[in-house]
């Protein structure tokens, strides 16, 4: 269930990527409502702990204006941890910029394609105008006005299942340990799990799930849409071991056992995907307890990002009703 489909614009098409004809899909968030106020989840004498940026400052490229003028830009990161080089998209809501939130931190989404995310993450583009639509929906205060993440997920289109599998690149640790150092260097984040979420589809999300259940103290809540919910690239082989702990079914168990830290999981999942049994399976049998999850079943939908991106509003509203906003200045 790794592939994911996708039509978008003409730098995906030269991937190979492109399914079906164009245009832009319909999402109605008509029924989202407004979140609800809440007090700040991680705060310290009334205030949200406020990180960075810390630096050293990365050297940007513009890679598209969005359709509000918003810019996603682009650079290549060097993982420390990893020692992994890739490519990250990133994208500032228009509040960053805002007066009144001039010293305010604002929470990150880590969103990852489908299929090997490599070289091109997806969700800069705009196939799906995800950046436009998430500008949309925190201006007319449904979601958060996340920061979005989009690194690179699968070098030398091989799939590594979002983890260190021994002797291979450390793409677990690129994703959760040097991307999320990118956005501490490069933006005004939060210094606790408040503030730190992923959103993956098919193979990402598969990673994203697997991240927030193996790295509760870090990351607090997950879009997963379409995934596979065990691991299984053709790497593990001879590393049992290795391969079981970074199982989302043993990680949600343990985390259960062990009376861990909550985590939100919003699933997105097309009613037509040969994956339905297999994740309703999941949600029935691994959580419950620190682990809460809601399911966005589409109807007619399928595996592609064109079927998840319409229930997306539902599920960021959903996380976002767990997480740390950006507070105005008095």
């Amino acid at each position: 269930m790794k592939c994911l489909r996708v039509r978008a614009a003409v730098s995906v098409v030269a991937l190979g990527l492109l399914a079906g004809c164009g245009g832009r899909d319909l999402v109605d968030a008509s029924s989202v409502p407004r979140l609800r106020a809440h007090a700040a989840a991680d705060a310290r004498n009334g205030k949200p702990r406020v990180a960075g940026p810390q630096g050293p400052r990365s050297s940007f490229t513009p890679f598209r204006t969005t359709g509000n003028g918003t810019k996603v830009v682009r650079t290549k990161w060097y993982g420390r941890k990893s020692g992994f080089t890739g490519d990250i998209w990133a994208w500032v809501p228009p509040e960053y910029d805002q007066p009144q939130y001039a010293t305010s931190g604002f929470p990150v989404l880590i969103a990852l394609p489908g299929a090997y995310g490599y070289p091109f993450n997806y969700w800069a583009g705009d196939a799906f105008s995800l950046e436009e639509r998430m500008a949309e929906w925190s201006q007319e205060g449904k979601t958060l006005p996340f920061i979005v993440v989009m690194p690179v997920l699968n070098p030398g289109r091989k799939y590594y299942d979002g983890s260190d599998i021994p002797g291979r690149p450390k793409m677990g640790t690129w994703l959760t340990e040097d991307v999320p150092d990118f956005a501490r260097a490069n933006f005004r984040t939060y210094d606790s799990r408040d503030g730190w979420a992923f959103m993956g589809s098919s193979s990402g999300g598969f990673a994203a799930l697997k991240a927030v259940l193996k790295e509760p103290q870090k990351f607090k809540a997950a879009i997963v849409n379409g995934p596979d919910t065990a691991p299984d690239s053709p790497m593990w082989q001879g590393h049992p071991a290795e391969m079981r702990a970074n199982d989302p079914r043993h990680l949600a168990r343990q985390l259960a056992e062990r009376r861990g830290l909550p985590v939100y999981l919003a699933f997105e999942l097309g009613s037509k995907e040969v994956a339905v049994p297999d994740v309703k399976r999941f949600i029935r049998d691994y959580t419950g307890g620190p682990v809460h999850s809601t399911l966005f079943e589409i109807p007619n939908g399928v595996h592609s990002g064109h079927t998840y991106i319409q229930r997306m509003a539902d599920s960021l509203h959903w996380i976002s009703e767990q997480m740390q906003g950006p507070v105005p200045s008095a």
